[in-house]
């Protein structure tokens, strides 16, 4: 015996049409970088869309000094950001490179900061012998 005794009406055929606009790449990454800025004014952001390749490569730039609060510990932050960007490309059948350009180093003007090249690993410790000759890094004890 069923309670309800409403009798179930087939669904009609609704079409679902994707429509791939690009996400607003600009303001997306505004969002996501300006909490970290000192000076949130000082942020560029430029973007180029190519529609035959289906990427975009986002490109931006900030005071030098707010650098270590967009790259956050260890780079987490930008790989955060980076993740989020990428997922709004994917969501677009887009994919995206992030740039980023230190505007107000000395000396590095126009220089990339990637990913890969953001953090270097420090040279070896050494120690010198009696102040004079070459200094050799420090042994690592042997235990046996």
């Amino acid at each position: 015996m069923f309670l309800n005794r409403s009798v179930p009406q087939p669904h009609p055929k609704v079409e679902i049409k994707s429509v791939t606009a690009s996400p607003n790449y600009v303001e997306l990454v505004r969002f996501l970088i300006q909490p970290f800025l000192e000076s949130p004014e000082s942020l560029s952001v430029d973007c180029e869309i190519s529609q035959t390749l289906n990427r975009a490569w986002i490109r931006i730039a900030f005071d030098s000094t707010d650098k270590g609060k967009v790259f956050g510990r260890g780079g987490r932050n930008i790989q955060a950001i980076r993740t989020v960007i990428a997922a709004a490309a994917a969501a677009a059948g887009q994919s995206v490179y992030l740039d980023i350009y230190g505007s107000a180093t000395p000396g590095r003007e126009g220089t990339s900061f990637d990913e890969d090249g953001e953090e270097r690993s420090p040279p070896p410790k050494t120690r010198e012998r009696g102040g004079n000759g070459p200094s050799r890094p420090i042994a690592k004890p042997r235990f046996r």
